[in-house]
C-alpha cells in the first residue's frame, strides 16, 4: 500500500510541469505582442517622416499618430502581462529563477503566493483597460454638454479607481 501511494504521490507533484507549457506559451504570446507593438510604432514613426518630408498636412494626422501610440502601449502593457504571468506561473508551480536573484534584479516578477499574482495581473490589467478606454475616446466625437460631462465623469471613475488600487498595495 505504502509504495502505491508513494508512486501515486509522486505522479501527483510532477503533474504540475504540465504548468511549463502555459509558461512557454505566456512567454512566446508576450514576445508576439513586443513585436507586433514595436512595428506598429515603426509604422507611426515612418507616417509621421513621409507626412513631413512631402509638406502633407492631414485634418486627423494628430488623432492618427496619438491612436496609434496608445495602442501599441496597450500591446506592450497586454506583453507585460503575459511575462507577469509566465514567470508566476514558473515560481509558484516548478522552482524560483535562480538567476533573477544572482543578478539582483527587480522584484516586480518574484511571485511568492497566488493572491500576489493575481494582485500584480489586476494591477496591469486595469492599467491595460485604462488605456484603451483612452484610445477608444480619441476617436469619439461630442455633440453636446452631457455627453462631455459623461467624459469627465468617466475620467474622475477611473482616477478614483487607480487611486484606491494604488493605495491597497504594500507601499
Amino acid at each position: 500500500m505504502k509504495f502505491i501511494e508513494h508512486f501515486f504521490e509522486g505522479m501527483l507533484w510532477n503533474s504540475r510541469f504540465f504548468v511549463l507549457f502555459a509558461v512557454i506559451f505566456s512567454m512566446l504570446g508576450g514576445m508576439a505582442l513586443f513585436i507586433v507593438a514595436s512595428v506598429d510604432i515603426w509604422d507611426v514613426v515612418v507616417n509621421v517622416v513621409n507626412t513631413y518630408i512631402q509638406h502633407l498636412h492631414p485634418e486627423n494626422f494628430h488623432e492618427v499618430i496619438v491612436g496609434g501610440l496608445i495602442g501599441a502601449i496597450d500591446l506592450y502593457l497586454m506583453a507585460i502581462v503575459m511575462f507577469i504571468f509566465g514567470f508566476g506561473l514558473y515560481e509558484l508551480f516548478i522552482s524560483e529563477i535562480d538567476q533573477a536573484k544572482k543578478a539582483g534584479a527587480s522584484r516586480i516578477l518574484e511571485i511568492h503566493s497566488l493572491d500576489e499574482l493575481k494582485d500584480k495581473l489586476a494591477k496591469v490589467i486595469v492599467m491595460v483597460l485604462i488605456v484603451n478606454f483612452f484610445q477608444r475616446v480619441l476617436h469619439t466625437g461630442y455633440s453636446g454638454a452631457l455627453e462631455m460631462l459623461y467624459f469627465s465623469g468617466s475620467i474622475l471613475a477611473l482616477s478614483l479607481g487607480l487611486y484606491f488600487l494604488h493605495k491597497g498595495g504594500n507601499h
